[in-house]
């Protein structure tokens, strides 16, 4: 009997650490930076949704697969924003979110830093993406934080701007319920 206790709670140990959460809007911030005739310029995402499955201690049975809709961009002025939303840049009515989907977790230097590999999509371009984040406990979640830069132009987006750069700073922060 004193064994069957014993495998139970290893199993259930084991069980427990690989933890379903879903991303959430309010507590996640996701933030781009531009050059916009050599000034930087930034702006925000959100609508953010998606299944992220973690274990911080067996990081490749780990998941993430999240999006964030195109519609709710804001760069605090809406005629930018319409025009970011046309069908130039992101046509977001063609292709309504952004979405990325991890093929691999690796741990990093310790148990919540982590690096990503993954596709990211936008207008329907998708290429690999790597990043290192972090990950912890945040009230009944966890916050997921990463940086990565990537060009606009390798997804179709504003491909006849020339006032505009070419690369893009993006900064994740999501905040992602247990459950």
């Amino acid at each position: 009997m004193k064994y069957f206790f014993l495998i139970a709670t290893l199993f259930s140990l084991r069980v427990a650490s690989a933890q379903n959460y879903t991303p959430q809007d309010a507590g996640s911030k996701i933030h781009f930076v531009i050059k916009n005739f050599g000034i930087n310029t930034g702006g925000d995402l959100s609508g953010t949704e998606g299944k992220i499955v973690f274990d911080a201690k067996k990081p490749a049975a780990s998941s993430f697969d999240v999006t964030v809709k195109i519609s709710t961009i804001d760069t605090d002025n809406e005629k930018r924003d319409e025009h970011l939303k046309s069908d130039e840049y992101f046509d977001a009515e063609k292709y309504p979110v952004i979405r990325i989907v991890s093929t691999s977790i690796k741990q990093g230097t310790d148990l919540m830093h982590f690096n990503f590999t993954g596709k990211l999509t936008i207008k329907n371009v998708t290429k690999t993406i790597s990043f290192p984040f972090t990950a912890q406990k945040k009230d009944a979640g966890a916050i997921f934080e990463g940086n990565f830069e990537i060009d606009r132009r390798d997804f179709g987006v504003g491909s006849g701007s020339a006032v505009m750069g070419d690369k893009v700073k993006v900064s994740l922060s999501v905040y992602a319920k247990a459950g």
